[in-house]
This record gives C-alpha cells, structure tokens and sequence, in this order.
C-alpha cells in the first residue's frame, strides 16, 4: 500500500469527497486518491524512498499540505488529516436530520393598528433536512399544521383560523421545500423554495444562519439554524382587513417570519 489517511473536519466529521494528491520534490504528480465515505484514502502500491508533499482538497474547505517521508516501506501513513472549513464553522455531517419541535419555533409577526406589533407561533410542525455533500444540493421539507397559530388570544386565533386569513378546514397544512440554496456570507445561506399555503403556491427565499452542531444529553447529534423571511398576506390571497382611519388598517399587510430550528441527525427522533 502507497497511502493511508483519514481525512476529518475539525469536528471529527468525516470528509467524504477530499481528494489526496502526492507530489515528488520536482512537483510531478506520483499518486492521487479519494477518500471514501468514511474519509479514509488508501491507495495501492508503494513508493520510493525519499520525501514528497501530501495535499488534501475538499470543496468547501481550505486546502492543506504537509511534507511525508517514504522510507523502504514505501507506505506514507499520513494518520488523521484535519481540514477548516473556508468562511466559518464546521457544516452538519450529510445525511438526513429531522427538525425536533420541541426544540424549535415557527413564529410570524404582524403590524396592529400601524403602531405595534402581533406576535404568533404555530405548534404544530415537522420537517427534514437532508445535508448533502455539496451543501448547495442540501433540501428542506417542512409541514405546519394550520390550526395551531397560537397569539395568545382565543378570538383572534379563531379569526385567523376562518376563511378570511387561514382557512383551516379547506386548507389544514402549511408547507415548505427548498429547491436550492445560494451563498450569502460566512455561514449564511439564501434558501430558495415554495412556501403552500390557504391554497396558493409562491416562490419564497429564507435568510438561514447556520449556528453550529453538538451533541445532546440523549446521545444524538443536533445542528441549530436560524432563518427569516417577509411575506405579502395578498400574495397568498389572505386580503381581509379593516381600515381604522384613513391610510392606517387594522392589520399590516406584511408578516415577518423567524424560525429557530434544531435538527437532530438521523431519521428519528429521540422519544
């Protein structure tokens, strides 16, 4: 065997798609190999004696090199090669996570009276995420259930449960998925996607911060995100309203969304 190594982030993820590169001291490439989807690189063969660069690549990452010495055995054992992340911190390993509720909120906020705000959440909701290598190819799939807009008041929450906003019986759910996201800064996202929602389909980009991952007390592994987006009530064909006085109505035609959200790895969650 020419080449042993395990290529990880500084998390201990590993780097599924890093490629190796093994160059002689004139700079001709001698070997080059991929990591599997453990992150471990083996190549066959062996190699003269003498010294040569070691370089790891992984998009996403900042490259590294280091220098190895080949003795009789012609093997270089590189050990545990750690890549950094290029623009911030480490990203979720791939694979599926399933966003916890009880651990995440779904809240909208609405103008009243053109002079203060009306806070709400739903809670009811569930989703997935599937982080794949290219995290640009990574996907969100979302589903609120209607009825549970919660704003603290009985009455209004029965009013926005009627025809004239949600509509809840003709239309139960709420739902979200992503066709794609662009970079917007270290450790930000655009999150391109289709919210549906009281019947109507319309293209809406999410603001997502990415905030980090870690274990929990339950053995698993979580990554938090925070996400915002502005939507029009008239976009979705939600037009009711009262006008006060002239030019100032009852409720603002604009939401704001935020959502806090902890995804656990893995396809269930902890019970």
């Amino acid at each position: 065997m020419a080449l042993r190594a395990q290529v990880r982030t500084r998390d201990g993820w590993a780097v599924q798609h890093a490629v190796v590169t093994v160059t002689d001291m004139t700079g001709t490439q001698v070997l080059r190999a991929d990591a599997d989807e453990n992150g471990a690189v083996r190549a066959d063969g062996s190699l003269p004696a003498g010294a040569y660069t070691v370089i790891v690549t992984a998009v996403g990452y900042a490259p590294a090199a280091s220098t190895a010495l080949v003795t009789a055995s012609g093997l270089i054992s590189a050990g545990q090669i750690v890549l950094a992340r290029q623009g911030g911190v480490e990203l979720p390993p791939p694979g599926a996570w399933s966003l916890d509720p009880a651990h995440s909120s779904v809240a909208a906020v609405a103008q009243h009276l053109g002079i203060s705000s009306v806070h709400g959440r739903f809670t009811e909701f569930g989703g997935r995420i599937e982080i794949a290598e290219d995290i640009a190819r990574s996907r969100v799939d979302a589903v609120i259930g209607a009825a549970s807009i919660d704003t603290g008041n009985g009455m209004r929450d029965k009013h926005l449960r009627s025809p004239d906003f949600l509509d809840v019986e003709r239309f139960p759910e709420i739902t979200y998925r992503s066709s794609g996201l662009t970079p917007a800064g270290p450790d930000r996202w655009t999150v391109h996607g289709e919210l549906s929602m009281h019947g109507v389909a319309r293209p809406v980009d999410l603001d997502l911060s990415y905030l980090g991952t870690g274990p929990d007390p339950w053995g698993g592994i979580r990554a938090a995100f925070h996400a915002t987006a502005e939507l029009r009530r008239d976009d979705f064909a939600m037009n009711y309203n009262q006008v006060i006085q002239a030019g100032i109505s009852a409720i603002g035609t604009t939401l704001r969304v935020e959502l806090d959200i902890q995804a656990v790895q893995g396809d269930v969650l902890p019970s």
